[in-house]
């Protein structure tokens, strides 16, 4: 049976509009499902762990990567399959996977695809899915959240990161990969990424893989001035690998500390001290 959680508020309205669609589509097909509506943020988490219970064999996230989230955390230590049909503004986890943003495409892989053994990471003892991170996409963040009342799509995003090109400040961070070497610099960005885009198009981590097993971590240290608006470009262009400032290594686990570091959680932002990361391989199955 399907179960789908669709957030109504999720791309405007979109996720509503969706799931009504979806109740429709399942009908024609005689495909038994229910479809419930959140009221709530974390709504969804006590919505999916109770249809795994009650034995759903996928439950549909009818939203953005929030939504995909808080569904994909009811469902840790189930059997209960994961679907994506995207219905947000970023959608950034689903292009990692390969899951076309038309609805009815995305539908259709759940129906016809295997739910295949997915990675997962863990932050502070709390799931993600796509990435978390710390530095410069915290305030692109920050831009763009407040750029969302008046424009869609990427447009908040890209007003983001011109915002924070010229009034960010590099952090001061002590990190340690796979417990090795303790290090301290000022950095630009910390990430540690399961999936390759953030941000609505963002490049991020452009080899990663959410089935390899491992973190992509990209370090990048402070980049002088003069140089921000060419890295800019080579950010939108997906080459933050080829920056010089930049360290890339695929690891188990990250720690990073910064007194009070706001963080990046799959487009969320919290606040905390210290941040454990480590990676769930094939924590989840997630029809793709």
């Amino acid at each position: 049976m399907l179960h789908a959680i669709a957030n109504p508020a999720a791309g405007s309205g979109l996720g509503r509009k969706l799931g009504r669609q979806l109740h429709r589509t399942l009908e024609e097909k005689h495909i038994a499902h229910k479809i419930e509506e959140t009221a709530s943020p974390g709504h969804a988490t006590a919505l999916s762990r109770q249809a795994a219970l009650c034995g759903a064999d996928t439950v549909l996230s009818v939203g953005g990567d929030g939504t995909a989230l808080e569904v994909a955390r009811g469902l840790m230590g189930t059997e209960c399959a994961l679907g994506l049909i995207p219905a947000g503004t970023g959608n950034d986890f689903r292009k990692t996977l390969g899951i076309s943003k038309d609805p009815d495409e995305a539908l259709e892989t759940v129906l016809t695809k295997k739910a295949l053994p997915t990675d997962a990471g863990l932050i502070n003892g709390e799931l993600f899915l796509n990435e978390i991170g710390s530095g410069f996409d915290v305030a692109v963040l920050d831009y763009a959240n407040k750029a969302k009342k008046y424009c869609k799509g990427l447009l908040p995003y890209l007003y983001g990161v011109l915002c924070a090109l010229f009034r960010f400040r590099p952090i001061p961070v002590t990190y340690q990969i796979d417990g090795g070497p303790q290090q301290k610099k000022d950095l630009f960005v910390i990430a540690a990424a399961n999936g390759g885009i953030i941000g609505g198009g963002i490049v991020i981590a452009p080899d990663a893989k959410a089935d390899d097993g491992l973190l992509d971590i990209i370090i990048v240290d402070k980049i002088k001035r003069y140089k921000l608006p060419l890295r800019l470009i080579g950010l939108l262009r997906g080459k933050i690998l080829s920056f010089p400032e930049t360290h890339f290594v695929r690891a188990s686990s990250l720690s990073f500390s910064s007194p009070g570091m706001r963080l990046n959680v799959d487009g969320e932002i919290i606040t905390a001290d210290t941040a454990q990361v480590e990676i769930l391989p094939g924590a989840l199955k997630i029809h793709r």
